[in-house]
């Protein structure tokens, strides 16, 4: 099979010639005269489930890890933008206070992986609500404890989406992975069936047409 060629075109290729070669009675006889009978043709039907099987599954799964993947984006977008304010605030209201600063992680860039991102956001929260000093110093400026275990809400719900978007990558890696050995094993079949077809109907070219891929010399 070319890499150009889509999985979906292989694979509805294969069913054209699987089926004709069933279904005709011409074809069939001359296979089977080569050891292609009925039989044999259906394992190669099998072959061809299980392949059609697995890329329904690995294309169901890869919409699942997309899906999932932007709601952990859609969920961190809304958790930074909390954050971010209460960041901002905080440090206005503890700016003559180095070591509640340091103790919020408020100095310095944001960090930008997702990995990093969670734990200063974890250190801040965790640190102010444990705190009644930063929680009152917090307050004067509109920042409520409530808030704060809003924000954290937040926050867990990205840790939950990550999650989530884990899992869907490993099982997407995995049906893609039983995808390509079904797709493997049926085009190693396919390649010697049509080979011996070929031969078979050598003298029968529109029967060959009839197996729906096209075999060159």
């Amino acid at each position: 099979m070319s890499i150009n060629r889509s999985l979906d075109t292989f694979l509805t290729e294969a069913q054209v010639a699987l089926d004709n070669s069933l279904n005709n009675p011409d074809i069939l006889q001359a296979v089977s005269d080569l050891g292609y009978t009925t039989p044999r043709l259906r394992e190669g039907k099998k072959l061809y489930n299980l392949a059609a099987a697995a890329q329904l599954e690995q294309q169901m799964e890869a919409g699942g890890q997309l899906t999932a993947s932007q709601t952990l984006q859609d969920t961190w977008a809304t958790a930074k933008k909390s954050y971010i304010r209460f960041v901002k605030i905080a440090r206005v209201a503890f700016k003559r206070s180095t070591g509640v600063a340091t103790q919020l992680s408020l100095s310095g860039k944001r960090k930008e992986s997702l990995s990093g991102w969670l734990g200063q956001a974890n250190q801040f929260y965790k640190s102010a609500l444990a705190d009644k000093t930063i929680l009152t110093g917090l307050k004067e400026f509109g920042i409520t404890e409530q808030k704060l275990k809003a924000g954290l809400a937040e926050l867990q719900a990205v840790e939950a989406a990550n999650l989530t978007q884990e899992k869907e990558k490993g099982e997407a890696q995995a049906a893609t992975k039983r995808r390509d050995a079904a797709i493997d094993e049926l085009q190693d079949w396919l390649s010697d069936y049509l080979a011996i077809a070929k031969i078979a109907l050598e003298e029968e070219p529109q029967l060959l047409e009839g197996l729906g891929i096209l075999v060159r010399s």
